[in-house]
């Protein structure tokens, strides 16, 4: 008997999507419902609980990121978008709106079951922490956000008060894409939201201190054109 794996709702109105989403994903032991409208996904999301929503954003009834909004209001449970969207700002309005990934159509299977199931990691972690110890390890380096200490090795490192708000904001969201827009918020303050050349400094910063080699991290990562993403943390 294939073991359960997590129950999805998957909003989208293209029958050969759904179809070919849904059969994959039961072979991979996840149980599916299927929504075609928003307002059918928003009732699905609400009354099965789900471990994950995948959505579309081109919906029949309205806009797939008008749907995260709503979710967001009364759920953290995992958003991956999948769209034919490309624009960067259409991902980058997704994540604004509460998506925690943005995966564009065509996609291959092996690649969603592996940003799904990276989302699902996170999020069992965060509910099994309540992230209320505030540790984290990322290779080398551990942070402790209570005590407001980073150290490498055992070694005290020093972070400005940027810096250290920056690391702050990624490591409480570790594996979700985090914008340009909300890191600059976090920052500087909603006053800075245009301000992306300081963004690129600090974060430039932010590796030359934390990863083993600056010119190619492993931690801190770019998504392109829309934020970043901290991988390889252990929350303690």
């Amino acid at each position: 008997m294939q073991e359960h794996a997590g129950n999805i709702v998957f909003i989208e109105d293209d029958p050969h999507i759904r179809k070919l989403v849904k059969g994959a994903l039961e072979q991979e032991g996840f149980i599916v419902h299927e929504a075609r409208t928003a307002r059918e996904g928003i009732t699905e999301a609400g009354t099965r609980k789900p471990d994950l929503i995948i959505i579309d954003l081109g919906l029949p009834d309205g806009d797939g990121k008008q749907v995260v909004s709503e979710i967001r209001n009364w759920s953290s449970v995992p958003i991956v978008i999948l769209s034919a969207r490309t624009q960067e700002s259409e991902k980058v309005e997704a994540l604004d709106a509460g998506a925690d990934d943005y995966l564009v159509k065509p996609f291959g299977m092996p690649e969603l079951l592996a940003r799904m199931r990276a989302q699902l990691r996170r999020h069992a972690r965060a509910s099994a922490t309540g992230q209320a110890s505030g540790r984290y390890r990322m290779g080398e380096v551990a942070v402790d956000l209570p005590a407001r200490s980073v150290t490498r090795n055992g070694e005290p490192l020093h972070l400005t008060q940027i810096e250290y708000r920056l690391l702050a904001t990624l490591l409480r969201d570790a594996g979700r894409v985090i914008t340009h827009r909300q890191l600059l918020v976090a920052g500087w303050g909603p006053s800075h939201v245009e301000d992306g050349h300081y963004l690129r400094i600090y974060m430039q910063r932010l590796r030359q201190k934390l990863e083993r080699d600056a010119a190619q991290p492993v931690h801190i990562l770019t998504e392109i054109g829309v934020g970043y993403r901290l991988a390889d943390v252990v929350a303690e």
